[in-house]
């Protein structure tokens, strides 16, 4: 006889998944009213006198056993052993999982694409195809481009850096407002720079936690590199992602998945300046070469029905220079520079209801050339491009049912079960 209640309990558990975790993060950071103290690394322009370590918030004290090692996979220092990440991860039914699509290896410092089909491109595999539309169900397709015509979507990668008081105090002067890639070390050792992006109202997404190709890594590895980058940014800002990006854009429907378990839609991008290898990997001439090119595709015609989201990274001095160095002329060619978020019409970019954002027509003051309303959300049931929730309730990216149906379905199951 209590065998029934035992079942519905473990039914009830399993229904509500991991959409949830995210409620479990205790933090006391208030999103709408953020304090920075006006510290010298908080203020100064001067590189070297911002990086320099300094006392956490009230709100985030960092515990070290608490939390993956930074700039390790995720799993490191236990975290895959702990009672919470268990829980997270045993809240998934990964029988749902997609099958037959391996973790891939890493020869000579690149990834192996040996012996994968590319033709068929059975795993939607971004890397070998740039495939954006997932071939398994369930699954949230990626958002790589802006729908509205003339725009630029604004996005930086690899932050919060350090030194970035130059670069945010350029974006806030020009009341641009950019989609924020954070990674979740940087945000443990930064937090003061991570609380700025949401104070100053850019749209903030995660971009996992050590910066690994994510379809290198075991499963278990995924979903930590994603869990412990949102709690990163959850306690430190009171906000957590919607929305991520896999480092170098690595991603296939096993990580899609995995990542939709926990409400979140991958984003892209459509243009790629490689302002992360100037001087580096790829001469300083190449790189602006690349911005000489976007930016007269603003002009001549090439997005005359359509925006773009162009890859720049946040990563050092140099990519912040080009980016400060080109934004003026960005601004002149293209009709609209805003986050992706806005060109999406998407109004919360966050699992909480904290912070909303205005929508397209209401942040340029034109009509959204693309005839989307604005949206609370991404799910995996909408089109590519043009992601958003129909019931403007739902979280993003999590493919589950709305409130009602799950309330006729534990009904019917009670009865099934008493």
């Amino acid at each position: 006889m209590y065998l029934k209640p035992i079942a519905l309990t473990l039914v009830l558990a399993q229904m509500s998944r991991a959409a949830e975790y995210w409620e479990s993060f205790k933090s006391t950071a208030d999103p709408t009213n953020l304090k920075i103290p006006e510290i010298p690394q908080t203020t100064s322009i001067d590189p070297a006198t911002q990086c320099q370590y300094y006392e956490f918030p009230s709100h985030f004290q960092f515990n070290a056993n608490e939390w993956p090692t930074p700039w390790e996979i995720a799993t490191s220092n236990g975290m895959n052993k702990s009672a919470e990440f268990k829980a997270v991860y045993n809240s998934i039914n990964w029988n749902n999982a997609p099958k037959n699509i391996p973790v891939r290896k890493v020869v000579n410092g690149a990834i192996d694409m040996s012996g994968y089909d590319a033709g068929t491109d059975p795993d939607c595999w971004w890397t070998a195809t740039t495939c954006t539309i997932p071939k398994h169900e369930n699954t949230n397709p990626d958002i790589y481009s802006c729908p509205e015509p003339e725009t630029w979507g604004l996005n930086f990668d690899d932050g919060p850096n350090c030194s970035h008081n130059a670069f945010y105090d350029y974006l806030e002067q020009q009341k641009l407002k950019a989609s924020m890639f954070y990674i979740g070390s940087n945000v443990v050792n930064w937090p003061y720079g991570a609380m700025r992006g949401v104070r100053d109202g850019h749209h903030i997404a995660q971009h996992t936690w050590s910066h690994n190709l994510m379809t290198t890594l075991t499963n278990e590895e995924v979903l930590a590199e994603l869990y412990y980058t949102q709690k990163s940014i959850k306690m430190v800002t009171g906000v957590t992602p919607r929305h991520w990006r896999p480092a170098f854009g690595d991603v296939d429907d096993r990580v899609r998945w995995i990542a939709t378990q926990l409400g979140l839609t991958t984003i892209l991008w459509d243009l790629d300046t490689d302002d992360w290898a100037a001087g580096s990997e790829q001469p300083m001439a190449t790189i602006q070469q690349h911005y000489e090119d976007f930016i007269s595709m603003g002009s001549n015609g090439t997005f005359l029905k359509t925006g773009n989201v162009v890859l720049q990274h946040e990563i050092d001095n140099t990519t912040m220079s080009l980016a400060l160095q080109y934004l003026p002329r960005i601004q002149k060619a293209y009709k609209h520079v805003v986050d992706i978020a806005t060109c999406q019409n998407i109004t919360y970019p966050y699992m909480e209801k904290t912070v909303s954002f205005a929508g397209f027509a209401n942040v340029t003051g034109t009509a959204s050339s693309s005839g989307a309303a604005s949206k609370s959300s991404t799910t995996a049931k909408e089109t590519v491009s043009s992601q958003g929730s129909k019931d403007g309730d739902s979280a993003a990216g999590i493919f589950t049912p709305n409130s009602a149906i799950m309330t006729t379905l534990a009904v019917a199951l009670v009865r099934l079960l008493l």
